[in-house]
């Protein structure tokens, strides 16, 4: 295994193939994406741990969702199956991927708790003392401005605490169970492959960034051409769900580039290499 370095102009390239492997089968990774959120959401429902074990199986999932690009990709359909192919390696590669969750869950659950120091619930108390609706007295009050401030001050750094997560675990998975990188190795080289390929990683976000605000200014213009906002409220959400199912439909072609075997044969597994 060995790291490719890629010009910046590859990740429009990822954004493209994202796009186009989600609208060559829809319906299958409309479909996966939905039974993956829908299988974390069942198992987050479980007493006392169910949020964390949730999260320990983002990364296996993560694993099943590239598998799915890459069986599209080869003109296969891909079957329900396959999200969970991290599980189907051998109990060494099942164990360091559990482990990987395990550490994807403890850094996720720190983040959440650091960035909620900065929210004391005023902008939740705030509405639900107004029934949980957006009334004109709640407008109204000053302690809104102040509540919406500090709510917003508590995402950004969150989403600044959670960037060096991101890098660290980008890669990581599919580096655990195509080539069995133990874990710790497998976090190093996916935070050197986005470093090294900084420029390609940077158009690849500001890809699906500005996909995304095409997708709504174009829900505005409907919403504005029938007079009706509900249209693009409505619609937001479906679209938002579509575009994550491309980000995820991508995934497989950023780690395909970034990475290549070195070995005499590859793995019927495994990725094919980009080389």
């Amino acid at each position: 295994m060995k790291l490719n370095i890629v010009p910046a102009r590859t990740g429009s390239q990822w954004v493209r193939e994202g796009v186009r492997l989600f609208f060559g089968q829809p319906l299958a990774f409309a479909g996966l994406f939905f039974m993956f959120l829908a299988a974390t959401t069942v198992v987050s429902m479980l007493p006392l741990v169910g949020d964390v074990l949730a999260l320990v199986l983002v990364p296996a999932g993560t694993v099943g969702l590239m598998a799915a690009a890459r069986e599209a990709s080869n003109k296969r359909f891909p079957m329900p199956v396959i999200l969970a192919t991290a599980f189907r390696q051998s109990p060494e590669r099942t164990r360091a991927m559990l482990m990987l969750g395990v550490l994807y869950a403890l850094a996720v659950v720190l983040i959440v708790t650091a960035a909620s120091l900065m929210d004391d619930g005023q902008l939740a108390a705030l509405v639900a003392k107004h029934g949980g609706r957006m009334t004109p007295e709640l407008l109204a009050d000053p302690a809104l401005q102040q509540a919406a401030r500090a709510s917003m001050a508590q995402m950004a750094l969150a989403a600044v605490l959670y960037l060096p997560v991101s890098i660290l675990f980008w890669h990581a998975p599919a580096l655990v169970h195509w080539h069995g990188v133990p874990v710790d190795k497998s976090l190093f080289f996916s935070a050197v492959a986005v470093l090294r390929n900084t420029g390609a990683y940077f158009i690849y976000a500001m890809g699906w960034v500005a996909l995304t605000m095409l997708a709504w200014m174009a829900l505005l213009l409907v919403a504005g051409m029938v007079g009706n906002l509900g249209v693009a409220l409505s619609g937001m959400f479906p679209v938002s769900l579509a575009i994550a199912t491309m980000v995820a439909a991508s995934l497989w072609a950023t780690f395909r580039d970034s990475f290549s075997s070195d070995a005499a044969e590859v793995p019927q597994d495994s990725p094919p290499s980009s080389n």
